[in-house]
């Protein structure tokens, strides 16, 4: 029986507090090969200039919020078996994920390719898009959480390409038994990733690809690579692009992968360029 796919484009900026994850999420599904899987919109309220406020810890929680419900209304309504979602912040993969361990009875496998856990949230930072992870775990914000039906399993969990955990991070990883693997170890060998599917019984798999996974010196449409407001690199990705393809094809023949969510892209030149059109006289006439 064939599977029905559908892929998902939500250009949500408001859990990473810019703007300019809208257009890396359209980017992102213009650029994504054709086939006959539908592109689904899900609303997402557009940047009108005004700051966002921060509500009970988050940044923009009731706009989040009303995106989560309506991501789960969309899904719900295709029934779909598999969910392709070409994202904005990392908060977008909460819905689907979410849809589908309870499409395959609680036992979904995911790995989260990500230089950062998304688990706990960063002291200082109120942002929606450090706790998608921990929301599917049943953690994280009690009030993203609770749309979330049936939990993830931990063990069910693998986190691949994290860069420097804090120690919050640390204690969760541990008291949950989180499996991890850092780049360097998938560079060598992606053994590890291999045994715990076969370990685990993992039958269906949801792969998160948060691209700061990737080294900000070799790919530079991240967050960390802005070439007006350079950031710290001690947190960001060192994973190279013909080393992530290795790791999700390899992934894809181990076992059925059954959701894709790509997010935190941030196509500097295309957003300076797109500024600089702007403004161009004989263009706004």
């Amino acid at each position: 029986m064939t599977k029905k796919t559908i892929r998902l484009l939500m250009p949500q900026w408001q859990g990473g507090n810019n703007p300019n994850y809208s257009l890396g999420a359209e980017l992102l599904a213009w650029l994504a090969p054709d086939n006959d899987q539908p592109l689904i919109h899900i609303p997402v309220r557009a940047y009108d200039g005004t700051p966002l406020e921060n509500e009970n810890g988050t940044y923009g929680r009731k706009q989040l919020l009303e995106q989560v419900e309506a991501a789960h209304h969309i899904i719900d309504a295709h029934k779909p078996d598999r969910i392709v979602m070409f994202g904005g912040d990392c908060l977008v993969e909460q819905a689907p994920f979410a849809y589908l361990n309870k499409r395959y009875g609680g036992e979904l496998g995911l790995i989260w390719i990500d230089a950062h856990s998304d688990l706990v949230r960063i002291v200082g930072y109120d942002y929606g898009h450090t706790l998608p992870l921990g929301n599917l775990l049943g953690e994280g914000d009690e009030e993203f959480a609770k749309h979330v039906e049936i939990p993830l399993k931990p063990e069910n969990i693998f986190m691949a390409g994290l860069e420097a955990p804090t120690e919050q991070d640390s204690e969760i990883i541990q008291r949950l038994g989180i499996k991890t693997a850092g780049t360097k170890e998938l560079m060598k060998s992606t053994e590890s990733v291999k045994e715990w599917i076969k370990e685990s019984g993992i039958k269906h798999l949801a792969i998160h690809l948060d691209l700061d996974v990737l080294d900000p010196k070799a790919f530079r449409s991240l967050l960390f690579a802005n070439p007006e407001a350079p950031y710290n690199l001690s947190a960001a990705g060192t994973m190279q692009i013909p080393q992530l393809l290795h790791l999700i094809k390899e992934l894809s023949e181990e076992t059925d992968v059954v959701g894709l969510g790509i997010t935190e892209h941030i196509p500097w030149d295309s957003i300076n360029l797109k500024k600089l059109l702007g403004e161009i006289p004989i263009l706004s006439k």
